[in-house]
């Protein structure tokens, strides 16, 4: 049986935090975001591709200038375990008429990129926080920001 919910700074690797990112367009911020993936040994090449497919499928937006990019379910089997990657693009990122600065891969086996997301989703749709990711400029900063769902503290 799987572990339900395994912190998300467990399966973010310090190379897979790029905050200084530019991009072209989407589709090259989804390959680069799939390339953290890819570096941190995660996935095969092909699943990048998948990101890809599903974003022209269900846009990955989420809102508060984030989006959430990752593979089909078809690609699953493409994936060696479960990451996330983090990256940051301050210049944004024209995701079909929205602004994104802020793109987080996910990588994950079987259904757990369904817990991924809504470990990720209480997060990202929180705007404090959310505003918190966009201005992250050191991986600490990002790895606090997601290590805050694990714990209940207030400002």
């Amino acid at each position: 049986m799987a572990d339900e919910t395994v912190p998300l700074t467990d399966l973010l690797e310090e190379q897979s935090i790029r905050l200084n990112q530019t991009a072209t367009d989407r589709d090259d911020a989804i390959r680069q975001t799939g390339q953290a993936l890819l570096d941190s040994g995660a996935i095969d090449p092909t699943y990048i591709d998948a990101m890809l497919e599903r974003e022209q499928s269900v846009s990955t937006f989420v809102g508060e200038g984030v989006a959430i990019p990752h593979g089909t379910l078809a690609a699953k089997d493409v994936v060696k375990h479960d990451a996330i990657s983090v990256l940051r693009f301050p210049a944004g990122v024209d995701w079909d008429g929205n602004d994104v600065t802020v793109a987080v891969g996910i990588a994950a086996r079987g259904n757990g990129h369904i817990a991924l997301l809504a470990q990720l989703a209480t997060i990202l749709l929180d705007p404090q926080k959310a505003e918190s990711l966009r201005n992250a400029t050191t991986s600490a900063q990002v790895y606090e920001l997601l290590a805050s769902d694990d714990d209940t503290s207030d400002e």
